[in-house]
């Protein structure tokens, strides 16, 4: 069992790491509190290839594999104080752009991909509904087919990037009545005449990443747009959330180690009653648990990235990261600024930013109480849910 890494993984991970310190770990003191997208970050991303990571190269993209692209973007986290960016980025890559390299027809990918990989165009993922939060595909949204082309008829909630996306990525029942089974995937532009997208949402976390709705009315989608075949978009979706709940957490993984690093500064030059605050043993050993939920985390993130990179059914190891992961950034959050006193809860430190962009982890990419069915499911102690069958 070898745990390093190869010379062209680190050089990637040390460069990426020190262009994030550098480009974009600074102050969000302006954009914030104002909701702004961060345009000018989002093309120092582009520039350094962040936004194609484990996209084929014909099209533009990296061509790495997940466990590499985890690495890179841990070390994104590591660097980079917009937690909103991370995030919008994750799910621009990986739940946009990674279906269509993976499940995309050639000409899907030319038309797309090299514009999503340069940064000029940004990807949404458009399946969550008012009725279907955790039951993903308890979709109301429709697509009926009329000829060469399907009328998409419907209403998508809190879709991250939707306000700034050129394509999105939507999940709409073909055949009702196949349940699960008759759910496909299509690649909707912009100006889809139909398709009106909502104003941002005012969220307490990643305040600036942009999620919005989106309302379809009557659009008219050409056939050549559908994401693979009918009834494909169950497989589409679930691959993709795996690559979601495991990459995408890689960046909380480096956030986690730049909050550690801030918070040991802070314990070493600190005083009080004479002495650094580190030295009490209420504040050391607090330290050393987040220590310990980091690299807990962290060696779960590489087992499932590295199953995944392998071919290796990952289910188990995937949810087991992205619970072990969202969870112990919530707790390490509030230990650090439980740690700042009562600089902790103010917006100057930075401590409180973690704690609001951490609470969401625990909800997108299936909540902590799904994970844990999914787990338990693996273990064989519960049977899992009724699904709709294929009417015979």
């Amino acid at each position: 069992m070898d745990f390093g890494w190869g010379a062209e993984t680190q050089a990637l991970y040390e460069r990426t790491r020190r262009f994030a310190c550098d480009e974009l770990g600074h102050s969000l003191s302006e954009r914030e509190p104002n909701r702004q997208f961060g345009w000018s970050e989002w093309r120092k991303c582009a520039e350094h290839g962040l936004m194609g990571l484990p996209i084929s190269r014909e099209y533009g993209g990296q061509g790495h594999d997940c466990l590499t692209t985890a690495r890179v973007l841990e070390a994104f986290g590591a660097g980079c104080a917009d937690g909103g960016l991370g995030f919008a980025l994750g799910a621009h890559l990986l739940a946009c752009c990674v279906p269509i390299d993976r499940y995309g027809t050639d000409e899907q990918k030319r038309a797309y991909l090299p514009k999503l990989c340069s940064g000029e165009w940004i990807g949404a993922n458009a399946i969550t509904e008012e009725q279907a939060g955790s039951d993903a595909f308890a979709l109301h949204t429709r697509a009926v087919a009329d000829g060469e082309a399907y009328r998409l008829t419907g209403e998508k909630v809190i879709v991250t990037n939707a306000p700034v996306a050129e394509v999105l990525l939507v999940y709409a029942s073909t055949r009702p009545e196949l349940g699960v089974f008759g759910v496909s995937a299509f690649l909707v532009r912009r100006d889809t005449l139909g398709m009106t997208i909502g104003e941002p949402m005012d969220s307490g976390g990643l305040k600036t990443t942009q999620i919005g709705s989106v309302t379809f009315d009557d659009c008219r989608i050409p056939a050549c747009q559908r994401l693979g075949a009918e009834g494909a978009g169950v497989g589409i979706f679930q691959d993709s959330m795996g690559w979601e709940r495991s990459c995408l957490f890689a960046f909380w993984v480096g956030t986690m180690d730049r909050q550690l690093d801030e918070v040991i500064r802070y314990a070493q030059t600190r005083h009080q009653f004479g002495r650094p605050i580190g030295a009490n043993q209420a504040v050391s050993h607090r330290i050393a648990d987040m220590k310990l939920r980091l690299e807990s985390a962290r060696l779960l993130l590489y087992r499932a990235c590295w199953e995944r990179a392998q071919g290796l059914p990952s289910t188990l190891s995937t949810s087991l990261s992205k619970l072990a992961i969202s969870e112990a950034f919530v707790q390490s959050s509030i230990e650090a600024a439980h740690l700042f006193g009562a600089r902790g809860v103010m917006r100057e430190a930075g401590m409180e930013r973690y704690v609001r962009d951490a609470l969401p982890g625990t909800i997108y990419s299936g909540t902590s109480e799904m994970h844990r069915e999914l787990i338990v499911q693996a273990l064989g102690l519960s049977s899992p849910r009724p699904r709709r069958e294929p009417a015979s």
